[in-house]
C-alpha cells in the first residue's frame, strides 16, 4: 500500500510538472514589465502543496525549468524559481496542520499567507535585477515602487490567491474520487 501511494505521488508530480510547463507556454499572459501574469500558472504548484513537501518541491523546480526551456525572460525564470519557497513552506505547514484545509477562514488566511510569501520572494528576485539595472531592460528605468512593489508585489499576491482558489476547487473535486483521496495530505 505504501509503495502504491509512492507511485501515485510520483505520477502526480510528473503530471503536475507537465501541466506546469504547458500552462505558461499556451495560456494567456499579461505583461506589464517587470510583472507578468500568466493565467493559471501557479495551479500545478499549489495543487502539489496539497500532496506532500517532496512533490511540491519537485513540481516547483520542474515548472521553473519549464519557464527556462520555454525561453522566457530571465526575470520571469528567476521569479518562477522562487515558487519553490512558497510551495515548500506551504506544504510543510499543511503536513503539520492539515486541519487548515477544513475551515473557510483558515483556508483564506492560509491562501493569503502563502500569497504574501510568494509575493515577497518574487519582489526579492525582481529587486536583484532592478538593482543591477540588468541587460538594458526598459522597465528597470521605471519607478521602483510602481514597477516592483506594486506591479510585482501586490499583483503576485492577487494572482497567487486567484490561482489558489482555482487549485482549491480542483482539489475538492479530486478528493471525491476514492482512489485520489488518499493521495492528499489532509486525508
Amino acid at each position: 500500500m505504501k509503495r502504491t501511494l509512492s507511485i501515485y505521488k510520483m505520477t502526480a508530480a510528473a503530471l503536475l510538472i507537465g501541466v506546469g510547463i504547458a500552462i505558461p507556454m499556451f495560456s494567456y499572459r499579461i505583461v506589464i514589465g517587470p510583472a507578468s501574469f500568466t493565467l493559471g500558472s501557479h495551479i500545478a504548484v499549489i495543487l502539489s502543496m496539497f500532496i506532500s513537501p517532496a512533490v511540491a518541491a519537485a513540481v516547483a523546480v520542474g515548472t521553473a525549468l519549464g519557464f527556462f526551456l520555454g525561453g522566457f525572460d530571465p526575470v520571469i525564470v528567476l521569479r518562477a524559481s522562487m515558487h519553490l519557497i512558497f510551495a515548500l513552506i506551504g506544504s510543510l505547514i499543511l503536513k503539520k496542520h492539515p486541519q487548515i484545509l477544513a475551515g473557510t477562514f483558515k483556508l483564506l488566511g492560509f491562501s493569503f499567507f502563502v500569497g504574501v510569501i510568494h509575493a515577497i520572494s518574487e519582489v526579492a528576485a525582481v529587486t536583484l535585477f532592478y538593482s543591477l539595472g540588468t541587460a538594458g531592460l526598459s522597465y528597470f528605468n521605471q519607478d521602483y515602487i510602481k514597477s516592483v512593489l506594486l506591479l510585482v508585489g501586490v499583483g503576485t499576491l492577487v494572482h497567487s490567491m486567484i490561482d489558489f482558489s482555482i487549485a482549491w476547487l480542483i482539489y475538492t473535486q479530486l478528493i471525491r474520487a476514492k482512489e485520489m483521496k488518499r493521495l492528499f495530505i489532509s486525508q
